[in-house]
């Protein structure tokens, strides 16, 4: 039995959160819910850059993941405001409430 996880289970298992996350950004009515789902689908990205720049014995790869955390931080951080602020006025997070930007 090898000492070390193959590359296809760390591309399976970044394959499996991509397609969750893609599904709950699809399927779910709820901001914060869709918001998390596209932070795991970013972590699934890092997931499969991590590995592949492991397997190819290359660090561009881990370099491109800490600028997919930093954009995924700013990204954060302006959604929820973005979130708060329309929570405030609309009195709801739902996303078919929020769909118009009338007053």
């Amino acid at each position: 039995m090898p000492d070390t996880v193959s590359i296809d289970w760390y591309v399976a298992l970044s394959v499996i959160l991509f397609t969750i996350g893609a599904m709950g950004v699809l399927l779910r009515r709820n901001a914060v819910v869709v918001f998390m789902s596209v932070e795991m689908m970013l972590n699934s990205a890092n997931l499969a850059f991590v590995a592949f720049s492991r397997h190819l014995g290359d660090l561009d790869g881990q370099v491109l993941t800490f600028f997919v955390i930093t954009v995924a931080a700013a990204e954060v951080a302006v959604g929820l405001a973005l979130i708060v602020t329309i929570f405030r006025t609309k009195k709801s997070i739902n996303i078919d409430d929020i769909n118009t930007l009338k007053g």
